[in-house]
């Protein structure tokens, strides 16, 4: 499916572009702070509960980030786009159980590997360089993410909990 997602996303034009990835951040945004509010309910440390309001913190100030390049390029009102986001962690029904951590984690770190590869690939190909810049920011942070998803799967996997 992100094969798919991927050839549709080359397809857009650049406001298209901005649109696109602004809902998905948002989206994203909101998906992270569901999975703390849900960790929290689950008993899970305060450092699982505590990463992922983080996530959901960052990704809408990247919303932002990019909102306000869209709005000084294009004015207000985004475009629609009919894909769906390569970012959206579809994990909020699966995670019932302390259990069902280990899926989440991993899907989570899969999402936010694939956004950086996105990302730094749509730097590339960006004429704009207020955008380039936006991109290679946002990659990085991406890749940060994945780091503290990571850092938590391995702690909890070292000590027998995933």
């Amino acid at each position: 499916m992100a094969v798919e997602i991927l050839k549709e996303i080359r397809k857009l034009n650049e406001r298209e572009l901005l649109s696109y990835w602004i809902k998905g951040e948002y989206e994203e945004a909101e998906t992270y702070w569901k999975l703390a509010e849900r960790a929290k309910e689950l008993s899970l440390p305060n450092n699982v509960v505590e990463t992922f309001k983080r996530l959901g913190d960052e990704s809408k100030g990247h919303g932002d980030e990019l909102l306000e390049i869209y709005r000084e390029k294009y004015g207000g009102k985004l475009v629609d786009v009919d894909i769906p986001n390569v970012e959206a962690l579809n994990v909020l029904g699966k995670f019932w159980k302390v259990e069902d951590l280990k899926d989440v984690l991993e899907i989570a770190m899969e999402s936010e590997k694939l956004a950086e590869t996105i990302y730094r690939k749509l730097a590339s190909e960006t004429g704009n360089p207020k955008l380039k810049e936006a991109y290679l920011r946002l990659a990085d942070i991406e890749n940060g993410h994945y780091n503290s998803l990571k850092a938590i799967y391995e702690w909890r996997k070292e000590k027998g909990l995933l």
